[in-house]
């Protein structure tokens, strides 16, 4: 009996991948470039399940029903390239490559129409939620050639997280490299809301003292609120896990360098690329580096050994609260953005809320929140900006003092806070109706002649002073 489908790359996210679709009765096909990985997985938990070897790309690809459909589970970059070279030879017209690994959307653009020059089909597909949302049901993006989709649909449905409501966080999203760029864009909010969540228990520890019993306790009353969601509730379950060694916290054991993959930065240079304003997902990636000169950090706190310390309000935790919805409203807001400037340039035709659908389960941003920004975007789906809906915008303006003071307590006392202080920025940004960009110009013309428009010409016009005189 053939495979109705194939994987290619037993890694941890293949092997939970390839397991999820076997558990929902698919026959697959497995396959791995070293036998011994192969022969540990088809050892460990495929006992009972639809599931066959290959040791051979030759005898992967005939194992397979036509069209062929191949998933590849590969480490992004060059390696896709090898394996895609790799399978040429044995494939046929109409066969389909599935790329669910964390590419680089530009390179998905170009192997898509490099595979259509050759007959052949590609499907770039984000896939989110680690390696148990690989096993249980992940948020999945994919994109490419849509009637090639349709062959997989049924499949990526069934395998995919679902909403409360029954919903599969699974879409097609659209053309070419739109799927890895909003896998690519997730991940850069994913980066702005960790950064906030981590600064508003910097700011319970350092600047109001709190134990980490304390801040665990906040964190768990607001994943019964309209904070709900993973990475709030992995956040207090953190806090509650003691050290096997010393018996101390555990979070306090762990060193304060962060790590990335990339992923974030990606995002931040295609903001700069696009001239996208997404400032919080940029400085969430700035904060990373910083975490990661530990040991200059070290040696400058002795130099400038005197910590400021300023009081704060009874309403503190209150004012955080406020501060860290309203800051998650507008970093989410930045991404959205991007997407949509990238689907204007490109020709998308993306549908973001569909996309907030896709997030509400199953990723790693997966929260109650996503609903709320899937029914802005359904009743007013030409918005320029999530944050001029009609839901967020009459939440920012209600939290906005508390958002302010939470700032202002946090730079009086000396914390590191740039994902909170540039959300306020951007919302400052983005409100004016006048910023000094017209006292830029002018610096601009007077040392370059870069010339400048004015307020009472058109547009199209530009104009030149020559400001020194000799």
């Amino acid at each position: 009996m053939k495979s109705v489908i194939g994987l290619y790359g037993l890694g941890v996210m293949g092997q939970s991948l390839a397991l999820n679709i076997a558990n929902h009765g698919y026959r697959i096909t497995v396959c791995n470039r070293s036998r011994g990985k192969t022969d540990a997985f088809m050892e460990g938990k495929t006992g009972g399940l639809p599931v066959e070897a290959a040791y051979s790309l030759e005898d992967f690809v005939a194992s397979l029903e036509k069209p062929r459909r191949i998933i590849l589970m590969l480490t992004a970059g060059p390696v896709i390239d090898q394996a895609i070279e790799q399978f040429l030879p044995l494939l046929d017209e109409g066969d389909i490559l599935i790329d669910c690994g964390n590419s680089f959307y530009k390179d998905t653009i170009r192997r898509n129409r490099y595979l259509k020059e050759k007959g052949l089909h590609f499907i770039g597909t984000g896939v989110s939620g680690g390696e148990m949302g690989a096993l249980l049901g992940p948020s999945i993006m994919p994109s490419g050639d849509r009637e090639a989709y349709e062959t997989v649909d049924e499949i990526f449905r069934a395998i995919s997280a679902k909403t409360p409501s029954g919903e599969a966080c699974c879409s097609y999203i659209g053309p070419d490299g739109s799927g890895h760029y909003v896998k690519m864009v997730h991940n850069g909010i994913e980066y702005a809301d960790i950064q906030i969540i981590c600064e508003a228990y910097h700011l319970m520890k350092t600047a109001a003292g709190m134990t980490n019993s304390q801040i665990q306790q906040v964190f768990a009353e607001w994943n019964k609120g309209r904070l709900h969601s993973y990475l709030i509730e992995i956040t207090a379950d953190i806090l509650t896990r003691k050290d096997e060694k010393t018996g101390n916290d555990l979070v306090d054991m762990i060193l304060d360098r962060a790590g990335q993959k990339g992923t974030g930065k990606w995002t931040s240079m295609e903001g700069l690329d696009i001239g996208a304003v997404i400032p919080t997902i940029a400085e969430s990636v700035f904060a990373r580096n910083m975490s990661a000169i530990k040991e200059e950090r070290v040696k400058t706190s002795q130099v400038f050994d005197s910590h400021p310390k300023a009081p704060l309000g009874d309403d503190f935790l209150e004012q955080l609260e406020e501060a860290v919805y309203a800051a998650k409203v507008c970093c989410y807001a930045q991404g959205f953005r991007l997407m949509k400037e990238a689907s204007e340039e490109n020709g998308w035709n993306l549908n973001y809320g569909e996309i907030a659908l896709l997030w509400r389960a199953g990723c790693i941003i997966r929260a109650d929140f996503l609903e709320d920004i899937k029914k802005a975007y359904d009743k007013e789906p030409d918005c320029q900006n999530l944050i001029l809906t009609e839901k967020f915008r009459e939440e920012l303006k209600t939290a906005e003092a508390s958002w302010r003071q939470i700032v202002v307590d946090g730079i009086a006392n000396g914390c590191y806070i740039p994902a909170f202080a540039s959300t306020i920025n951007y919302f400052d940004g983005y409100r004016s109706s006048r910023l000094p960009a017209n006292l830029l110009q002018a610096q601009r013309d007077y040392f370059g002649a870069h010339t400048y428009q004015r307020v009472d010409a058109d547009p199209k016009e530009y104009f030149h002073t020559v400001w020194e005189t000799v």
